[in-house]
């Protein structure tokens, strides 16, 4: 894997506040800040705040950060984006009380996946997502404890699609993630471990 610079990508949807603190870039989240697509909630939201750069097929992206998680909806980890219909998210969210491993994966409505992981407040979290051919895999981890896998999506293998860092904060203000690490490189090998 490669580092990618904190300089090196683009805003989709600056945040109010972000800065490169010890090699980290740390990020305060909009209230209202959000990504998501009509189901069952019935609205439509394209404010996420993400850094993002090129994903080009046969490349996977790395993302780990350190989050203040405490309110409904407070999320962050990695996008990967088409267009404003077409986007993934996956990472970590603060979701009915706890927090949770979530993947949204979005072709003009939305669909949500969460896993409960209580356990790793306040920890270090790692997502990686691999582009190859017509899928995204996601994978999902902390410190030394093995990767886990969250998702196995589809994507367009002739779409452009970028992805990097991303956080939302849709129902209050003050969400602060730090991301430690964001890297590119070469996608997994194979999606179950051998």
């Amino acid at each position: 894997m490669q580092a990618v610079g904190w300089r090196q990508g683009w805003w989709l949807n600056r945040p109010p506040n972000a800065g490169i603190e010890r090699g980290r870039l740390k990020v305060r989240a909009a209230k209202g800040s959000d990504a998501w697509r009509t189901t069952s909630y019935g609205f439509v939201r394209d404010s996420a705040h993400a850094l993002l750069t090129d994903l080009p097929d046969e490349m996977a992206v790395e993302v780990s950060f350190l989050a203040d998680f405490e309110q409904q909806f407070d999320q962050a980890g990695v996008l990967i984006r088409i267009d404003e219909t077409r986007w993934t998210k996956a990472g970590a969210e603060f979701c009915d009380g706890a927090l949770q491993a979530s993947t949204v994966v979005t072709d003009d409505l939305s669909d949500w996946s969460v896993a409960p992981i209580p356990h790793w407040a306040g920890d270090e979290v790692t997502v990686r997502v691999s582009r190859s051919g017509t899928a995204l895999t996601v994978r999902i981890h902390r410190g030394d404890e093995p990767w886990r896998l969250l998702r196995l999506a589809p994507i367009d293998p002739d779409a452009v699609a970028y992805a990097g860092p991303y956080c939302c904060a849709p129902e209050r203000e003050g969400l602060t993630v730090t991301f430690t690490k964001w890297q590119v490189g070469q996608p997994d090998s194979a999606l179950h471990a051998e």
